[in-house]
């Protein structure tokens, strides 16, 4: 099992707190690639949801870990 920022950001929209069949059925329904599905697949299934992405991904950037300043622009 492996993230991208590409990969992730097809769940960023997901309906959190979600089950790992409930992030399978969204990511099919909203056309995610293959990996994505496979991925949550190979999830360990504990019957909790998952409460966000970073549950799934923890090393998953935030806007905190962008040096970027919106008060800028």
């Amino acid at each position: 099992m492996y993230w991208t920022l590409e990969l992730a950001s097809y769940l960023e929209d997901a309906p959190w707190p979600a089950t790992k069949d409930e992030l399978i059925d969204f990511a099919m329904r909203s056309g995610a690639p293959m990996e994505v599905i496979e991925n949550l697949q190979e999830l360990e299934d504990d019957g909790e949801p998952f409460e966000s992405i970073e549950d799934i991904w923890p090393d998953y950037p935030t806007k905190d870990d962008f040096f970027f300043n919106e008060d800028e622009y």
